[in-house]
């Protein structure tokens, strides 16, 4: 329903930073750079110290690799802010944009007028330090009973785990490989796709002071394995997945109009959430009804447009999740633009050229989207935040003027109940007999070579399973130097794994 204007969500203001310490020991911890950002967003709307005082709701993105438990409640007291609400979410990409929706449902619905939500990791210098002996000299962590909020559900079902398909670098590059077969796209177009998608990411990162590589690598640099860009995960080497080894936080303001009126808080400033929705696919990579779509991400993002009363077309700036090439250009396929599009899809520069702060980067999305608002009022902003395996979807709707049906959401559980009754093939644990490969990855090990290879597979119309390939060099590369999607081959279990044999 729309909100009354007295209720209407407004961005404030944000902060981010980007910490490259010439000594890891002096580099910032998470936590202070949490609070360094929040303290720029704070100075961003115009408030200062006064509006950190005013804030009644604290939520923080959790930290992936130093986490502090009751992390709202240790950044509230460095604020010097007694918030009513403190919350810290689960795992998941999606959770910014999931977070800043739910903080407008409260906003809209009367139960909170100033919050603050944030986030950052310092994994480059934790791993330096590691690296050179030393243990990070950080806050300690505080416990808490208060649940973190957010789906619980783990990412990758026990079935996927034991064939090899639990890291994303694995994960998204199966769902590349189906992308590829389903557009009848050849293994050379799909290099040159890459690069240049890669390319124009990198050139966005570039311009942005707060991203991590800032050298606008060139396409062929970007597909072109060589021993500092080694392939990880087959058709991507190292430059084309998120880098994770980074000391980046971001932090948002949002009010109630009515308290940013009453706080003094600059109007120009403002940008406005428009409407919001979440929804998930169906949650484990083996139950999906295939790989080259996602309903619940397309479903989605047509009922957020329908419910803001918003063409996609009237869409100026975009930042659409950008952990692995595909992640965005499937999205963008998803809202009806082409793959190959040459329309910026990231207002950061994306995962592997902005930088992966762990469940962080769509913090930095949305204040780099907002920022591009007040700069050009009229036009609109959408964000998209994905977590798990192409699993957890979040988009937000931003304008730089108040929405004129105030904020609103769109889905629901009906939404979600439509995408949890999707057919979809039966998945068999334990396989024998023929069967033909759906999407597949090679990975490879630190020194270059393929080391193992993951095969999701169709034993029938009806039903599925999951294999590795066996351990020969030349089966693994085979398939890296010619389609393999389609192949066709037999499937057993060898009292362990189901193991895969091309023919």
């Amino acid at each position: 329903m729309p909100t009354t204007s007295h209720a209407l969500p407004a961005l404030l203001g944000s902060g981010q930073v980007t910490d490259r310490p010439d000594d890891p020991a002096l580099g910032l911890e998470p936590l202070a750079l949490m609070e360094t950002a929040a303290r720029r967003a704070a100075d961003d709307a115009g408030g200062g110290a006064a509006l950190l005082a005013a804030v009644d709701t604290l939520a923080v993105v959790t930290n992936v690799f130093h986490d502090y438990g009751d992390t709202a409640r240790l950044l509230a007291e460095r604020l010097g802010c007694r918030p009513a609400h403190a919350l810290v979410t689960t795992w998941g990409g999606n959770m910014p944009q999931s977070l800043l929706n739910h903080l407008c449902d409260e906003i809209a619905a009367g139960r909170t007028e100033v919050a603050l939500m944030a986030g950052g990791e310092a994994f480059q210098t934790m791993r330096a330090l590691g690296k050179a002996g030393r243990t990070p000299a950080w806050t300690a962590p505080r416990e808490t009973d208060v649940p973190r909020w957010g789906d619980l559900r783990p990412g990758t079902s026990d079935l996927e785990s034991q064939h090899g398909a639990r890291e994303a670098t694995v994960t998204y590059a199966l769902v590349e490989n189906a992308f590829r077969a389903a557009r009848r796209q050849s293994l050379a177009d799909q290099r040159r796709e890459l690069g240049a998608f890669g390319a124009r990411c990198a050139r966005v990162a570039a311009d942005n002071p707060y991203a991590w590589f800032r050298d606008a690598k060139d396409a062929e640099t970007l597909v072109t394995v060589a021993p500092s860009n080694r392939m990880v995960a087959f058709p991507y080497p190292k430059y084309l997945n998120a880098i994770m080894e980074v000391n980046q936080g971001a932090a948002l303001l949002l009010a109630s109009e009515t308290a940013a009126d009453r706080l003094g808080l600059p109007r120009d400033r403002r940008v406005y959430p428009w409407a919001g929705v979440d929804v998930a696919e169906l949650w484990f990579l083996t139950e999906r009804v295939d790989y080259h779509t996602l309903p619940g991400m397309r479903r989605a993002g047509q009922q957020l447009l329908a419910t803001a009363g918003v063409p996609f077309d009237r869409i100026r700036y975009l930042d659409l999740y950008g952990c692995f090439p595909i992640a965005p250009r499937l999205s963008a396929a998803m809202l009806g633009l082409a793959p190959d599009t040459e329309r910026p899809l990231t207002t950061t520069g994306a995962l592997p050229w902005f930088g992966g702060p762990g469940n962080n980067y769509a913090t930095h999305a949305i204040a780099a989207v907002a920022e591009r608002l007040r700069a050009d009022r009229h036009a609109l902003g959408l964000v998209h935040a994905l977590g798990w395996n192409f699993t957890k979807h979040a988009l937000g709707l931003f304008g730089g003027t108040p929405p004129p049906h105030g904020w609103q959401r769109a889905g629901g559980p009906e939404l979600q109940a439509w995408v949890d009754a999707l057919p979809h093939p039966v998945l068999v644990a334990q396989a024998e007999g023929d069967a033909t490969i759906e999407t597949y990855t090679v990975v490879h090990g630190r020194d270059g070579g393929p080391e193992r290879g993951v095969v999701i597979l169709r034993l029938d119309e009806r039903r599925r399973t999951i294999a590795v390939l066996p351990s020969d060099a030349s089966v693994l590369e085979s398939l890296e130097r010619d389609e393999g999607v389609g192949r066709r081959g037999h499937v057993r279990f060898d009292g362990t794994r189901n193991v895969f044999d091309p023919s």
